[in-house]
């Protein structure tokens, strides 16, 4: 169960949400690759005993199995910090959570959001990523940085504000 679904207030719903975007995995990614393929070539080089001369096996596996570590610590890093973040809008209010070890909140209250801005590089509009600025009434603006479908996110917001409205 997320955060956002075990904080929901009574009779709340939510009705959209989102998370990071997958470029945030691209610098992991690199350096998962960057350290993991000379680990594994390490691996493969121990087993079969093709190093050079002045290289034992054993230490060659054991380089490569380090370096394969240090890949596989990079990659899950990039992988949490990514499921880190969680956003949705529902009925009654916006919900932020970013962090998994320490946590930051925001819970914004329809009736109090001022204002929901988006800034989107040329790369974010290509694919499809961007900055959400939240504010809210006497409040200080709250930044989401590579946000996946920024603009999504706000017109829900819009749609969700406008329903309370029409409805009070």
């Amino acid at each position: 169960m997320s955060y956002i679904e075990k904080n929901l207030m009574e009779g709340e719903k939510v009705a959209y949400t989102t998370r990071l975007h997958w470029i945030v995995l691209v610098g992991p990614l690199a350096l998962c690759a960057l350290f993991g393929a000379p680990g594994f070539a390490l691996l493969v080089a121990s087993a079969n005993r093709s190093g050079a001369p002045s290289a034992s096996p054993q230490a060659m596996m054991i380089a490569g199995a380090a370096l394969l570590v240090i890949a596989m610590v990079i990659l899950i890093r990039g992988i949490l910090t990514r499921n880190a973040v969680q956003m949705a809008v529902t009925n009654k209010r916006v919900i932020a959570k970013v962090g998994v070890v320490t946590r930051r909140t925001v819970d914004l209250l329809l009736s109090r959001v001022e204002s929901v801005g988006v800034e989107e590089s040329v790369l974010g509009r290509m694919l499809g990523y961007g900055t959400v600025v939240l504010r809210g009434t006497g409040g200080t603006p709250e930044s989401f940085t590579k946000i996946a479908h920024p603009l999504e996110f706000r017109t829900q917001v819009q749609q969700q504000v406008d329903g309370m409205q029409t409805k009070g």
